[in-house]
Order: structure tokens, then C-alpha cells, then sequence
């Protein structure tokens, strides 16, 4: 009889606490296409180029106030440089656009989509994603900071893993000042 009460108070405190168990929503903030920023930089033996590339779209979501999740989609046909001009800044865009490099023509668009979120401090994260790039898609982990409705983060993104080798000296010999690392950044600034 004494199990029996023992069991039976267990099971009510049991219900009892699963009752007042709150499932905490997702909130899932749109990213400002237009005022946000995607900041590419390639770096070469001879020096770097720069630019920018556009958000189709995006969202970050936010559960208990922290970080969650988010996925975005990058416009490959708007990949610019902005350190060069006329001729010069016409004919690396054609080029980057090409084949030897992202293949905006077929694939016009790439994506991330984060898959894991760990808070580091306040307004700090640890971001896990899948990039895909041309067609392939890799993890990459990153660094983010929040702070009210702007979000930055920094990626370092080695290019080669995406099929994107033109003037890599891990693929190619005697490139010497022509060689082009394979390492680019990404500097994004979100508002949201």
C-alpha cells in the first residue's frame, strides 16, 4: 500500500510538472535585403580584389532571445567588384562569373542555411551552417555577434572544396604572381 501512494504522488508530481512546461516559440526576423551587406574579398600573390554581393533573402530566428537557426540566399549574378572601374572592374565580374570561377549561369544562387547555434557570451555566437556553393554543399562554422537588430558575422570560405579552383596553387603549378589563394572572407552586416 505504502509503494502504491509512493508511486502514485511520483506520477501526479510528474503531470503536475510536465504541465507547467512552456514551449518557448521561434521568433523569425526577414533580413533587410536592401540595407543589408555581403562583402567578398579574394586575396593573390600580386594583392586582392573586393566587392560586394546581394541577399535575395533571408532570415534569422530567435528562440529565448538567443540565436536558433536562419537560412539565406545569395544573388550570384550580382557579384560586383567595387575596387576597380570601367574596363578593368567589366572584365573581372565576366570573369568571376564564369565557369573558371562561380558559374552564375548555372548556378545563379547560392545558400546558407545554419544548422547549429552555440552561444559563447551575451551577444556572441558559434554558427554552424551548411554553404552551398555551385551545387555543392559543405559545413563551414563561423563567429556571429548580434546587437539589437543588426547582425555581423566573418566566414572564411576556401573556395577549392566548392569547385571554384582558377588559379589555385593547390591544383596548379608555375602560377607564380598569378597564383590566387584559396581563401576568400565574407563579411556580412545584417539588419533585421
Amino acid at each position: 500500500m505504502k509503494t502504491r501512494i509512493i508511486s502514485l504522488t511520483a506520477i501526479a508530481a510528474f503531470v503536475l510538472l510536465q504541465s507547467f512546461t512552456v514551449n518557448v516559440p521561434t521568433l523569425i526576423e526577414t533580413v533587410s535585403v536592401t540595407t543589408s551587406k555581403v562583402v567578398w574579398k579574394g586575396y593573390k600573390v600580386s594583392g586582392s580584389h573586393e566587392g560586394t554581393i546581394d541577399l535575395k533573402s533571408g532570415t534569422l530566428n530567435f528562440t529565448d532571445d538567443k540565436l536558433s537557426g536562419g537560412q539565406f540566399e545569395i544573388d550570384m549574378t550580382s557579384l560586383t567588384s567595387t575596387d576597380l572601374e570601367g574596363e578593368y572592374m567589366n572584365k573581372l565580374n565576366g570573369h568571376l562569373k564564369s565557369d573558371d570561377f562561380f558559374g552564375v549561369a548555372d548556378h545563379p544562387t547560392s545558400t546558407l542555411v545554419i544548422t547549429e547555434v552555440t552561444s559563447v557570451s551575451k551577444n556572441a555566437y558559434e554558427v554552424t551552417g551548411d554553404l552551398t556553393i555551385k551545387g555543392i554543399t559543405k559545413p563551414i562554422t563561423f563567429d556571429a555577434s548580434i546587437y539589437g537588430n543588426k547582425a555581423t558575422a566573418n566566414l572564411k570560405v576556401d573556395r577549392t572544396i566548392y569547385n571554384v579552383k582558377y588559379g589555385s596553387g593547390s591544383f596548379f603549378d608555375g602560377l607564380a604572381d598569378n597564383m590566387i589563394y584559396d581563401e576568400m572572407d565574407l563579411v556580412i552586416d545584417l539588419d533585421f
